[in-house]
């Protein structure tokens, strides 16, 4: 059990310093070519170790699958251009809206709607205290949580069609396939640079192969209900890296308004039926 919750905590700290690593980037590499770095590399990985059996496949199959791999490309391009406009943890913050409201849809309790509540309040006070946020970091943060919904409901669908990591591993060429022009467009020549190719491999696997292989060595032995409460903690994890990676500090205020977030969501965790499973952000 012990060592589980470890495998979950060094997850998520090894997604956010990975997210907090890429943002240091960004005057070096564009957002776009670094998401698309993220994601080429952890395809590679997944496909070299899930080597999917593709023959006898469904039509609903690979429309599943195209569905997931859209929402997870989406879910990267977005929260990176919010991470490029607005401060780390509030960008995470914004983000868990979208599995939160996923939770709170599966539980059939009237009282959940007071974790929506609680939920909301936090968003409200990130707007009494603007410093360092942007309306387009917003609403790019609220896509992204958006899609992390989209890649939850998919993930459950893609997992019954596609055994073990097929179906993320699929999913994965997706999602870089479809970033691969934007990115070509917005990074140039910079992704022919062997430095910079180095350094977005450095992310994806601090912020996807890392984390994957951890969270499955925990849920294991974990219970879902336990591995959704630790995974709350991703909103301040964002923070932390972002004050050691960044020197990016959030006002007073934007703590409050993240505990809010966090306690909403290890609520609503822990009493509604549906448990939303992490993103690879």
């Amino acid at each position: 059990m012990r060592r589980a919750i470890g495998y979950v905590l060094v997850g998520i700290l090894s997604v956010q310093f990975g997210a907090a690593v890429a943002k240091h980037l960004f005057d070096r590499v564009d957002p776009t070519a670094m998401v698309f770095l993220r994601l080429l590399t952890s395809a590679v990985v997944l496909i070299a170790i899930a080597r999917p059996a593709l023959r006898a496949r469904t039509r609903q199959d690979w429309v599943v699958v195209a569905g997931f791999g859209l929402a997870l490309g989406l879910m990267n391009w977005s929260i990176y251009q919010a991470f490029a406009r607005i401060p780390l943890g509030i960008a995470v913050t914004i983000e868990f809206v979208g599995p939160l409201a996923i939770a709170v849809v599966g539980s059939r309790r009237a009282r959940d709607l007071l974790w929506v509540a609680l939920a909301g309040v936090g968003v409200v006070l990130l707007g009494f205290e603007p410093e360092g946020v942007t309306w387009s970091g917003a609403l790019f943060a609220l896509l992204a949580g958006a899609c992390w919904a989209a890649y939850i409901l998919l993930s459950a669908s893609t997992g019954r069609r596609w055994p073990g990591l097929d179906g993320l591993a699929v999913a994965s060429v997706v999602a870089t396939a479809l970033l691969t022009l934007p990115a070509l467009e917005a990074g140039g020549g910079d992704l022919l640079d062997p430095e910079v190719l180095a350094l977005g491999a450095m992310v994806g696997l601090l912020s996807s192969v890392i984390p994957y292989s951890f969270e499955l060595a925990a849920l294991r032995t974990l219970r879902p209900a336990v591995f959704g409460i630790l995974m709350s903690l991703e909103p301040a994890a964002a923070a932390l890296a972002a004050v050691i990676v960044l020197q990016e500090y959030l006002a007073p205020l934007q703590w409050v308004a993240m505990a809010c977030v966090i306690a909403a969501s290890v609520g609503a965790t822990r009493t509604g039926a549906t448990y939303a499973e992490p993103a690879p952000d």
